[in-house]
């Protein structure tokens, strides 16, 4: 229960920080600029999200985890530690053309890095795996 309420610790410290980060950024609206803001309010959400399936779980007396999940989250992270890696490479291809500094480059690539693992993850999980 401990690490459940830990989640929604962290979930409304990253909500917090991104608004107070998006008041003080309003007044100069890029789109590239505000894509890390929104995608961390995605990360909260998905905290949120698993800590109310956790506390559901934890009601029911269920599992934390079972074989089924464990193997699904070790797949997402290979899934995302794969395509980062194209993130990353796309980013350092492109980022001469791009004219940004180099703090927002890094954002746009931890942010983009963190929705794959989302993405993945909702995959994975809607679809299930395959007989491995």
């Amino acid at each position: 229960m401990k690490r459940v309420i830990l989640i929604f610790v962290v979930a409304a410290f990253l909500i917090a920080s991104t608004t107070i980060w998006f008041a003080y950024y309003a007044s100069s609206f890029n789109l590239l600029e505000f894509f890390p803001r929104i995608v961390l309010f995605l990360v909260g959400g998905l905290a949120v999200f698993i800590g109310i399936r956790r506390i559901s779980v934890i009601k029911r007396g269920e599992p934390a985890e079972d074989e089924l999940s464990r193997k699904i989250q070790v797949k997402t992270a290979s899934i995302s530690y794969y395509l980062s890696i194209y993130l990353w490479l796309f980013i350092l291809i492109f980022c001469d053309r791009l004219n940004l500094e180099n703090h927002t480059l890094i954002g746009v690539g931890m942010a983009g890095m963190a929705l794959i693992y989302l993405l993945s993850w909702i995959v994975l999980r809607m679809r299930g795996l395959t007989n491995e």
